[in-house]
């Protein structure tokens, strides 16, 4: 197996949180549970899905609020919140809350566009807004403003018995800094460089001028750092689903291997109007895995990542992942557990 340039220096994972509608708890129960295993297995992140009028966790942010109560160490994130459903100014005094409530262990990811399905949502997003609401960068600018303690009105002082702050409170100091852009395109990565953001690539991006996926990944990876203030040591984190077999039994890998050969096919060619490429899921024993990473030149060039787990596995499967993760292929990539560090 090649060796790495640099061991991995963060681990992390990313889950969708799924539930059933009859019985809502019992699926938001078992992603609490899930965060509070991975701090236990030492894993350094957990990050959350965002989901609208779906059956995935529709508000990360209160369910990492939750989380942050239930864990003493691990990092939580968000990957990714499309901002497009979201009022910048409330969404920042809620991140700001939970950062709070978390010791500063909050780390935001965002996104931009319009969202999903939007001529069938937009009546009851913005009922009388929705001609002229702006789903660009600039949604993400005035975040980064709140959140970083820019003034948002030029009102402050006493008016009776009530004290009134110009910016978003509470402060949270030290959350501008962890703040992350999602992106899948070259003008992301450009632009989230350029505002000083930490930057997530995952398994889906854009082919511009390739088609090859590891190729595109790292042009992204090199664009984002050659436009960030920090050059190459601006942090990003690349996802990917990857699912170890070590531990798992006959049956999980069976699933796990069906899993993974329905959706290859979409790996090959670039799909729709925005010509997206899809990874390729990592099915098999930690070593395997490892060697397929180190294979691909964009995780060379990282130090941290956030694996995704599949999206519609059972809970016993998510704990069988996550222990083979943490106790083989996290090593494997030379990360320790924070305990040994």
């Amino acid at each position: 197996m090649p060796l790495p340039s640099h061991p991995l220096r963060k681990l992390g994972f990313l889950t969708i949180g799924l539930f059933d509608e009859a019985d809502p708890r019992a699926g938001h129960e078992s992603t609490l549970e899930i965060i509070e295993l991975g701090e236990r297995l030492g894993f350094d992140s957990a990050w959350l899905r965002h989901r609208h009028l779906q059956y995935g966790i529709s508000s990360p942010v209160a369910v990492l609020a939750a989380a942050s109560q239930r864990t003493s160490r691990i990092e939580l994130g968000t990957a990714v919140i499309p901002l497009g459903w979201e009022n910048p100014l409330r969404l920042a005094e809620d991140l700001a809350t939970v950062d709070i409530l978390s010791g500063g262990r909050l780390n935001p990811g965002v996104s931009v566009g319009p969202p999903m399905h939007f001529d069938q949502v937009k009546d009851a997003l913005y009922p009388d807004t929705a001609d002229t609401e702006d789903f660009g960068y600039e949604r993400v600018s005035r975040l980064l403003d709140f959140v970083r303690g820019k003034p948002a009105t030029d009102f402050s002082g006493v008016e009776g018995f009530e004290v009134f702050s110009d910016r978003v409170q509470p402060h949270a100091a030290g959350l501008g800094g962890r703040l992350w852009y999602g992106g899948g395109s070259l003008r992301s990565a450009r632009w989230a460089g350029e505002h000083a953001m930490n930057f997530l690539t995952s398994s889906v991006v854009k082919a511009e001028e390739s088609e090859d996926f590891a190729e595109i990944q790292l042009s992204h990876v090199r664009a984002f750092r050659a436009h960030h203030p920090d050059g190459d040591r601006a942090r990003v984190s690349q996802g990917l689903v990857v699912i170890p077999t070590d531990s798992a039994t006959a049956e999980q890998r069976a699933k796990y291997e069906a899993y993974a050969e329905k959706r290859t096919p979409r790996t090959a060619t670039p799909h729709g109007p925005a010509r997206l490429m899809f990874a390729p899921d990592l099915v098999g024993t930690s070593a395997e895995i490892a060697e397929r990473l180190y294979s691909q030149a964009a995780f060379r060039e990282i130090d941290e990542v956030a694996f995704a787990l599949p999206f519609t596995f059972e809970h016993a499967d998510y704990v069988q992942i996550l222990t083979d993760i943490a106790t083989g292929l996290g090593p494997a990539l030379g990360w320790r557990p924070s305990a040994d560090r």
